[in-house]
Formats: structure tokens, C-alpha cells, sequence
């Protein structure tokens, strides 16, 4: 497994493997790898014959300094979770190898009208940019290839996958299915930062999930119905602040007016738990959840192991 932290030589690695024949998956991340990431890789690593994972914890997506104060960066476990997954090339770019300006922010964004407008992208101004910024350029340094990323954060693959098609990127978007633990909660990077007492009360969110498609089940005809009986449950949690708990077109991502076919909505829910700002999601029916959710023990079997060393080098760091 090689482990590069210039874009020309991840350029060139995968230069070379398509001109070999193999087809390329890239995996985006920002480290912390949890059985989320490793489903990912596991994926790519199923149908690609390269499989690059970039690990670069992106300033531009964070608007809060505490918040990238405090994320988890646990690079030479990543590195050992990429080999173990089968992945062949790992991207580890300094924030200056990825933003030649730093710390001057970068003169060129990208940005993602509409679907960027609102949840994630009203709480967190800026984030999207951030995110579509990042990606653009990760894009630019993989080329053609299958890009892997994971529905828990389903309004950023709404976000990559319009940034892709606008500007004719050639990568093919894949979205994988949330990996939960025992009890609905959605694997985060941000979870380690939760106590005992305040990952249960985090569960209030695969709640209130269920809850809103109980609601769809049992013939709400409004999105106010189903936002209503998903916040009710959020509220028996008093540690939990919700920033918002809707039921959306999962095209669009705007909040719906009247519920009319269940598998074209999406139920979106945020929160903050203790120090953490926790998101999760689900389709409307309990019938789509099972293709969208991985159970955490499904995903610790691995593909094959890499066929050469790891390289790990001097990578602990954001700029």
C-alpha cells in the first residue's frame, strides 16, 4: 500500500493503474476511519482493481474552530484500517499541498445552489462550499474513476453528486448504505466524544427516525405530521437540542407539504448531543431501510489484504 501526500504522485499512481486496465475507486474521508469508512473501502475494493482513500481533515468545511480543535485524528490506526481493507494507494495531503494559499483561504470555491440551501447548509454557512471545494479538487487529482461515499451524510451526496453533474466530472457517484450500531445509531467519527450518558441519549435520533416513518405507515398526510411525531420524540430527551427533525423530497431536499409517495421522501434529523452535532437519516418506509443499513459486524470482514508494505510518514497534522 502506498502512502503519498503530493497530488502528483496520487495523480500518477492512478494514472498508471488505468493505463494498466484497472478501474479506480476513490474513497474520501477525514480520517478517524470507523466500519463506515471500512464498508466503503471494502465496496471500491469489491469492484474496482485500485482503491485510493484520501484522509485530509478539510478547514474550509469547518465553521467552528472548537469543532476542528477537537476532531478525532488517529492517522496511524486510519493507515492500518486502509491496508486491512484491501485499499492499494492512501492520499494524506497537508492543508498547504491541497490550498497552495494557506492560511489565506482559496481564491476559486465551488458552490452547490439549491440543494446546499438548507438544513446542514443553513446551520453550517459555508460548509457545503467547503465540502463541494474539497472534492472538486480530490476529483481533479483521482480522474476518472467510482467515487464512494456514504448515505449518512445524504445531503452531501445530494451536493457531490449536482457538483459532479454540473461540471461534467468524469466520476460515477456511488452512495453506500449507513452502517448503525445495535441500536439504530449511525457510526461518526464524532461519536468518540460522547460520555456514556450522552451516547445513549444520542439513540433519540434513530428514534425519532422510526417514528416519523410510523407515522408515514399509519397514513399521515402531511410533512407536518410526520416533523411533528419525530420531534416529539427528540423531546423526551432533555440533554438533546434538535436543530431540526423534517420530512423532505429526497431530490430535491426541500420539506414537503403532502405526503405522497413514500419512496420519494426522506427523513432528515439533527441534533446536538453533549459537545457533538450528530445527523442521520432515513427513507420514509420501514420497508427501504433494510437495503440502506449495514449492521456494524457486517462490515469488519475484509476484501483482501494489501500486496505490499505500508509506508506511513510524518501525516499528524491540519496545516
Amino acid at each position: 500500500m502506498d502512502v503519498v501526500e503530493t497530488a502528483e504522485s496520487c495523480r500518477a499512481l492512478l494514472d498508471a493503474a488505468r493505463v494498466a486496465g484497472r478501474a479506480v475507486g476513490l474513497v474520501p474521508t477525514m480520517g478517524a476511519l470507523h466500519e463506515g469508512h471500512v464498508s466503503l473501502i471494502s465496496r471500491a475494493r469489491a469492484e474496482c482493481g485500485t482503491v485510493a482513500v484520501s484522509i485530509f481533515v478539510n478547514p474550509l468545511q469547518f465553521g467552528d474552530p472548537d469543532d476542528i480543535a477537537h476532531y478525532p485524528r488517529t492517522i496511524e490506526a486510519d493507515l492500518r484500517a486502509c491496508a486491512h481493507a484491501g485499499a492499494d494507494v492512501v492520499f494524506v495531503p497537508a492543508v498547504g499541498e491541497m490550498y497552495p494559499s494557506w492560511p489565506a483561504p482559496p481564491a476559486t470555491t465551488v458552490s452547490v445552489r439549491g440543494v446546499s440551501d438548507f438544513w446542514e447548509g443553513a446551520s453550517r454557512p459555508g460548509h457545503f462550499d467547503g465540502v463541494a471545494t474539497v472534492v472538486a479538487k480530490l476529483f481533479s487529482v483521482a480522474g476518472p474513476c467510482r467515487a464512494y461515499f456514504g448515505l449518512k451524510d445524504f445531503q452531501q451526496l445530494a451536493v457531490v453528486r449536482r457538483m459532479a453533474a454540473d461540471l461534467g466530472v468524469p466520476v460515477e457517484i456511488v452512495g453506500c448504505p449507513i452502517v448503525r450500531e445495535a441500536d439504530g445509531l449511525a457510526r461518526s467519527s464524532r461519536n468518540v466524544r460522547l460520555s456514556p450518558g450522552e451516547r445513549g441519549a444520542a439513540t433519540v435520533l434513530w428514534r425519532a427516525l422510526a417514528a416519523g416513518r410510523a407515522a408515514v405507515g399509519a397514513g399521515a398526510r402531511t410533512g407536518a405530521e410526520v416533523a411533528a411525531a419525530m420531534r416529539a420524540v427528540v423531546a423526551t430527551e432533555p440533554s438533546v437540542a434538535l436543530d431540526y427533525a423534517v420530512a423532505v423530497d429526497a431530490a430535491t431536499l426541500e420539506e414537503i407539504d403532502v405526503v405522497g409517495d413514500a419512496a420519494a421522501l426522506r427523513l432528515l434529523v439533527a441534533a446536538v448531543v453533549g459537545p457533538v452535532r450528530l445527523i442521520d437519516n432515513s427513507p420514509a418506509t420501514d420497508a427501504l431501510v433494510a437495503s440502506e443499513t449495514a449492521p456494524a459486524h457486517a462490515t469488519l470482514p475484509v476484501a483482501r489484504p494489501p500486496a505490499g508494505p505500508v509506508r506511513p510518514r510524518r501525516l499528524e497534522r491540519i496545516g
